[in-house]
């Protein structure tokens, strides 16, 4: 017996979605096609066993609760494609449920067919990938019965009596907690660490340490000229993905595993280099790289974080664990990110974060318009196109699968993912926030306030993910509410003109000491023969590390 039933597991696709290259992340809810259950079980039971199926609710709806779901017989019709009336078995199907398979015509064509002899739904058995049954407007206004695909081995394990519903889902779950807490910590973290890296580069400018800026990782002070590159450069990527994705997502994969590696190192080595231990030097050697000695450890890091990266390369689709991986990567990612790249100026921030917001706006609501599909850019690249011939998906989010349970996880293991870009674009402002801060020594009263706006702003998303249930842009909440916070906070403080122009944090220069110059030699027995220099404070030595001036193990 067959009940079909249809409460829309929807975020088939994508729970929460990110622009690729702006790397701006976005709320979206996919419904192309949805996810259901097929109860299968003998004549008189109500035991049974489910089975996944793949649907177009745009055909018929099914019931969300199982005890609504009429049981039906289904009709073992697998031996037959069902594309012409020579197929159809005498006596039709009257209140059954025929199961095909898939090939040789259009899923219209079959459920036509199907309907007019009576069916009261049509299964049909695919040895291929599930894709959503799709037609076209006046083909869904004709059919009132629904159809659904059912994956080839688990036609094999059936029973003669099904029943099919989907399950509802709630539109948040519990791991929206877990995303929230990652992104929030990680814009926090990598903010403070941007500000406390600059007030050390500071203090040994003030120390006038030459030597300063070659202990110090470089940073970047992002122009607009950079701004307006990028925009570009992102626009220009999104698109080429749009036509070219399974080209370009292989080299966007490789890319991101080099980008992750680096920054898991940058992480990790400041509590490595503190380790009492292993503090030994590569020996004296002409190799490219290694001729400057570096220590074993870091050496070993290295290896780690590649060997890390590789990986999650290799289990990438690995559904149990390897999103566990990723979000490790992706963390140290954009800590990286965070306290490599400097917005060197408010002005920087807002017009970074304004064209950015509507970068998102504009891909995400009007790029529908201009496509043949009727869908968004975004999504299409974000959730990977379903004609996909790779089946990969991008890598640059933080993914967290659903905590509640729900039958459908025998479809699927579905995802909530928050892009790189969501945290990256905000968490610039943020470090902005702290490095003024310290310049003012203020106690991190902006760092605070657009910390907390972040978190704020990120929770809008979620519920107007939750109200709305249709596609969020996240910068459409978060900009607003960094960037009006801390403007409310400048001007309550009345240093707006401060903090928009970034004064204070141009280089401190270097001051020469004035060399006197020779004067004539006069007779006079008390006047000095020549003017002593001014005598030069005694300079602190930079910090250096230990381990750094040792050649040998411990």
């Amino acid at each position: 017996m067959l009940t079909i039933l249809c409460g829309c597991f929807k975020c088939i696709y994508v729970d929460i979605i990110q622009s690729v290259c702006a790397h701006t992340l976005i709320a979206f809810l996919a419904v192309v096609g949805e996810y259901g259950m097929a109860h299968f079980s003998d004549k008189g039971k109500s035991q049974g066993k489910d089975y996944c199926i793949f649907f177009n609710s745009q055909w018929a709806r099914l019931p969300q609760d199982l005890n609504k779901a009429s049981r039906l017989q289904i009709y073992d019709l697998t031996t037959s494609v069902l594309c012409s009336p020579s197929e159809v078995p005498e006596g039709g199907f009257p209140n059954r449920i025929p199961m095909v398979m898939r090939g040789n015509c259009t899923f219209y064509e079959k459920v036509r067919l199907a309907q007019i002899n009576g069916a009261k739904g049509l299964l049909i058995v695919s040895k291929d990938r599930l894709t959503p049954p799709a037609g076209n407007k006046s083909q869904y206004e004709e059919i009132d019965i629904p159809v659904a695909l059912l994956s080839y081995s688990d036609m094999l394990d059936i029973r003669r009596l099904v029943a099919m519903y989907a399950p509802n889902e709630p539109v948040l779950d519990y791991n929206m907690v877990i995303i929230f807490l990652m992104a929030v910590g990680t814009v926090a973290v990598g903010g403070y660490w941007a500000g406390s890296r600059d007030r050390k580069k500071r203090y040994l400018k003030l120390k006038r340490d030459e030597a300063a800026e070659k202990q110090d990782e470089e940073t970047v002070d992002v122009t607009p000229i950079m701004i307006a590159v990028f925009v570009v450069m992102c626009c220009s990527m999104l698109v080429l993905l749009y036509f070219f994705y399974d080209y370009l997502v292989i080299w966007v994969i490789a890319i991101f595993c080099v980008a992750s590696s680096v920054g898991l190192h940058s992480c990790l080595w400041p509590f490595v280099r503190r380790l009492p231990f292993c503090k030994c030097r590569v020996p004296e050697n002409n190799l490219p790289y290694l001729r400057k000695r570096p220590p074993i450890r870091m050496l070993l890091l290295s290896a780690f974080c590649i060997g890390v990266s590789v990986t999650w390369m290799v289990f990438r689709n690995e559904d149990q664990w390897a999103w566990a991986l990723q979000d490790v990567l992706g963390i140290a990612f954009c800590l990286y990110m965070l306290k490599t790249v400097r917005l060197p100026t408010f002005k920087a921030c807002t017009l970074l974060l304004t064209v950015l917001f509507v970068y998102d706006v504009f891909f995400v609501f009007i790029t529908p318009f201009l496509t043949n599909s009727g869908e968004s850019i975004m999504v299409e690249v974000a959730a990977g196109p379903s004609d996909s011939s790779t089946h990969e998906k991008l890598p640059m989010v933080l993914k967290v699968p659903r905590l509640n349970f729900s039958p459908l996880a025998l479809c699927d293991r579905p995802f909530s993912i928050l892009g790189f870009g969501d945290i990256l674009v905000p968490g610039l402002l943020i470090a902005y926030c702290h490095r003024f801060d310290i310049l003012i020594q203020s106690p991190r009263i902006y760092f605070g306030a657009c910390t907390i706006a972040y978190g704020i702003g990120l929770l809008i998303t979620f519920v107007a993910l939750a109200v709305m249930q249709m596609g969020q842009p996240a910068l459409l909440y978060l900009v607003p509410c960094t960037l009006l916070t801390s403007l409310t906070v400048a001007l309550c403080r009345k240093e707006l003109p401060l903090f928009w122009s970034g004064s204070g944090f141009t280089a401190v220069p270097q001051t020469e000491v004035p060399v006197a110059k020779p004067e004539p030699q006069t007779t006079d027995a008390n006047s000095p023969s020549k003017k002593e220099p001014p005598q030069q404070p005694p300079q602190e030595p930079p910090p250096t590390e230990k381990d750094e001036e040792e050649s040998k193990c411990d």
